[in-house]
């Protein structure tokens, strides 16, 4: 992690429906309006364009001119944001309004001296990379931060899948479904089903069974050079992307699944630290 350029063109943006939200954007463009800074925002917080600090800027001039997002929420709007900004090339600072915030880790009481510090040059620059995913037949691909999950879309409902790791054959299995995560999602979905957690810093997939029907299957953790191909049997299944996109997948479908070109460059205060956030976020020393 290394330090980088001060930042000058700065967008707000949020998913979330937290009442706190335009409060807190109102205090960041406060803090900013003195800092020769200057501020947008997206269709978002469109209840922003009264004030004449802030400029309303769509998706494509924020690609294009903004080197900062701040992304007001949780880890959900910080994914959101990943997708449509983070993917071109803007690098993200979030302002955790959520309860984990493994990505989004400025607390709201810390905005102010946090943003200073930012602003002037005092933060950490934190790569991830995305997933894509690509079906058999179709031209068009997908990308995610945390993990691409395809499973039944049923409770209790099976689906049967073969896994191919570089075309070699893995094994098949009957299971709820399947996670494949990367470092960034494996204190996400992926935690929740059994799988490990993996150091942002690593380069690696991870292959998480959802409900196996088999005593001796276990995450699998691969290289993220590799090409990992799913093969689900003549049978309905549901395809997400951070939870967020679904596609609904019928027949036999063929899924490929690799490291996508593009990066997202995360913006940490100093003193960010991946265990401390460990600590504090998933109670461990709470004893």
């Amino acid at each position: 992690m290394v330090k980088k350029k001060k930042f000058s063109k700065i967008t707000l943006s949020t998913s979330s429906k937290d009442r706190r939200v335009i409060s807190i954007a109102r205090q960041i463009i406060e803090i900013l309006s003195s800092l020769e800074v200057e501020i947008s925002h997206d269709k978002s917080l469109l209840s922003l364009n009264k004030s004449k600090n802030s400029k309303l800027l769509s998706t494509e001039e924020i690609v294009t001119s903004s080197d900062l997002l701040i992304a007001i929420g949780g880890d959900g709007t910080m994914l959101n944001c990943s997708r449509i900004y983070g993917s071109n090339d803007v690098p993200l600072l979030g302002i955790n309004l959520g309860k984990l915030g493994f990505l989004s880790d400025i607390a709201p009481n810390d905005v102010t001296t946090s943003l200073l510090e930012v602003i002037n040059g005092k933060y950490l620059t934190d790569k991830r990379f995305f997933l894509e995913a690509s079906i058999k037949g179709d031209k068009e691909s997908f990308i995610a931060l945390n993990e691409i999950v395809i499973h039944s879309g049923s409770i209790a409902q099976m689906i049967e899948f073969e896994i191919f790791i570089n075309d070699s054959f893995v094994y098949r299995q009957k299971a709820d479904g399947l996670i494949i995560s990367s470092p960034t999602g494996s204190t996400a979905y992926s935690l929740s089903g059994g799988g490990p957690i993996v150091h942002p810093e690593l380069c690696a997939f991870v292959l998480t069974p959802m409900l196996p029907q088999s005593l001796t299957t276990s995450p699998l953790v691969v290289s993220d050079h590799s090409e990992v191909k799913i093969i689900l049997k003549n049978q309905k299944a549901t395809l997400s992307f951070d939870s967020h996109n679904s596609l609904l997948l019928s027949g036999k479908s063929e899924i490929k699944i690799n490291k996508a070109e593009s990066q997202l460059n995360l913006i940490h205060p100093k003193g960010h630290d991946f265990f401390e956030a460990c600590r504090t976020k998933l109670g461990w020393s709470s004893h």
